[in-house]
């Protein structure tokens, strides 16, 4: 029997393609799950969006290529998103790389690694279309919380993103597919449901004329054994009343939005295709804190956009500091290649964006600390994600924690829990981004 190894890097999305693709060579006969040192074949599961994500590709595709020298390992492949958009170019520029695999291929994998066993180098590259959205998955490190992928691509062509060039045209699931896929990870044992896409809030618009996001959570709702649903990349200009309503009153849907805004400059947002102002995305803000009094706010900004002045950049940093979101990102702009924005001609130098987004993080690493700190004395449910040997003490998440990407929270027990289990914590201190407790008993 091979072995396979896989590493699979960038978005959630991306993660429940790997899932998809394992249990697609599980079946195959493939022992999967094996370390790269006694792997037959390792894939690299890219993501190719912006400069970093490409440099980590490349980074662990030729860390990977060790093995073919010092490990078991006969076949290395790369699949993903930098396969898709840079193709033929991956094998010409790492020869170490035997295949690269389009995503439109990604159902042929088992196949494809069986013949690259064998001595076969072939490309694979397929439609866009052609990658399905429906099947079983071999779920990764969290038995207990995972993440519902409702569709593929987006038709919102912002100027500085390639994802509409990677991955297609808004393609989604429909409401039956997702919730017979959310219902057999609940039987599994699955009691928290992330549910994604690019622009999870355009869900349903290609196969129902209109956003179906908020009738799919409702659906999502009834399902036993799930509890918790969140979601993750909400767009701005789709966020309805219908929406917030339905978060509101769902106890199952925690108070939880993530917003990308990437920026709050109406010039700024006309020149990377998005829509809104400072005034009407505060009013946004402001709207939702009204109706769901208890939301955690989330949201990504870019700093040094072709053409961002002082003042502009100011505006944003206004922003932040006035909506004082409870979670933050900020990335520099990252100019690529076939995108409008990196034709712009007034790009910005690198240390000056680096400064704009060391700035935006330094402040919110502050409004972060003092939300924690008004949490200091509160009871707030957890999910145990495991135990830390190191300070001898459990950690999980609270609602206001988004997997992989928020903070966690450590507490103490007198007495053993498990993991995957909901329990009451009180907030006893806090770091910048982490709250320490203690279990109630």
């Amino acid at each position: 029997m091979y072995k396979v190894s896989m590493i699979s890097l960038g978005c959630p999305k991306n993660q429940v393609d790997a899932e998809m693709m394992l249990l697609t060579l599980k079946n195959a006969g493939f022992e999967i799950g094996a370390e790269e040192a006694q792997a037959d074949a390792i894939i690299i599961n890219t993501c190719g969006f912006i400069e970093d994500a490409k440099k980590e590709a490349i980074e662990n595709i030729l860390e990977a290529a060790e093995y073919k020298k010092s490990g078991k390992c006969k076949a290395l492949i790369v699949t993903g998103c930098l396969a898709e958009r840079y193709r033929d170019d991956v094998t010409e520029e790492i020869p170490e790389v035997d295949v690269c695999v389009g995503i439109g291929k990604n159902g042929d994998i088992a196949e494809i690694v069986t013949n690259a066993l064998n001595g076969e180098h072939k490309n694979a590259y397929g439609e866009k279309f052609e990658l399905d959205l429906n099947g079983g998955r071999v779920l990764g490190s969290y038995p207990f919380s995972t993440y519902l992928k409702v569709a593929d691509g987006c038709d919102n062509c912002c100027t500085y993103c390639a994802i509409p060039k990677i991955r297609g045209r808004l393609r989604s699931r429909t409401i039956e597919d997702c919730v017979a896929e959310a219902e057999k990870l609940a039987k599994g044992g699955v009691k928290e449901l992330t549910v994604v896409a690019q622009d999870t809030t355009a869900y349903g618009e290609d196969i129902y004329g209109k956003p179906m996001l908020a009738k799919l959570l409702r659906e999502l709702c009834k399902i036993e054994g799930l509890h918790w649903i969140r979601t993750l990349y909400t767009y701005p200009d789709r966020i309805t009343d219908e929406l917030l309503d339905t978060v509101a009153n769902e106890p199952k849907l925690v108070k939880y939005f993530d917003i990308p805004l990437q920026h709050v400059n109406g010039d700024i947002l006309k020149r990377m295709n998005r829509r809104g102002n400072y005034e009407s995305l505060a009013a946004l803000i402001n709207k939702i804190r009204a109706k769901i009094p208890d939301v955690t706010l989330r949201t990504t900004l870019i700093t040094g956009f072709p053409g961002e002045t002082d003042e502009q950049f100011c505006e944003l940093a206004r922003f932040v500091k006035e909506m004082r979101f409870d979670r933050l990102g900020c990335f520099t702009y990252s100019a690529e290649e076939d995108t409008l924005a990196a034709t712009f001609t007034d790009q910005i130098d690198a240390q000056t964006k680096q400064d704009r987004m060391d700035n935006i993080m330094d402040m919110q690493m502050v409004i972060s600390a003092e939300k924690n700190e008004e949490k200091v004395g509160t009871v707030t449910e957890v999910l145990i994600e495991g135990w830390d040997d190191y300070i001898k003490c459990y950690f999980g998440r609270t609602p206001a924690d988004a997997p992989e990407v928020d903070g966690k929270i450590f507490f103490m027990s007198s007495r053993p829990l498990k993991i995957g289990e909901f329990v009451n914590v009180q907030v006893n201190d806090c770091l910048d981004y982490d709250l320490l407790g203690e279990l109630c008993e």
